[in-house]
C-alpha cells in the first residue's frame, strides 16, 4: 500500500511540471513557396507599402484637452516668510 501511494504521490508532482513543457517543433521543416505564392507575397508587400503612403503626417497636436489648458502657466503664489525660531530680534 505504501509502494502505491508514493508512487501516486510521484506521478501527482510530475504531472504539473510535464504540462508546463510545451511540445513546441523549435526548427520546422522549410518549404520553399510557389512561384504563385511569392508573387502573392510581392502583390500584399506593394498594397502595404502604397497603404502607408496615404497615411497623411500628423501635423495638429494629439491634445484632447489643448484647447482647456490656458497658454500661459499660472504664477507660484508667493510662500510667506517664516521667522526663525529661537531668535527675538525687535
Amino acid at each position: 500500500m505504501r509502494m502505491l501511494s508514493a508512487a501516486a504521490v510521484v506521478v501527482l508532482l510530475t504531472v504539473p511540471a510535464y504540462a508546463q513543457s510545451p511540445n513546441i517543433n523549435l526548427m520546422p521543416e522549410f518549404q520553399s513557396k510557389s512561384p504563385e505564392e511569392k508573387e502573392a507575397d510581392a502583390i500584399k508587400d506593394k498594397a502595404y507599402r502604397e497603404s502607408l503612403k496615404k497615411i497623411p503626417d500628423a501635423k495638429a497636436s494629439s491634445d484632447p484637452w489643448g484647447t482647456v489648458r490656458s497658454t500661459d502657466t499660472p504664477k507660484a503664489a508667493a510662500a510667506p516668510k517664516k521667522s526663525k525660531t529661537g531668535s527675538n530680534n525687535q
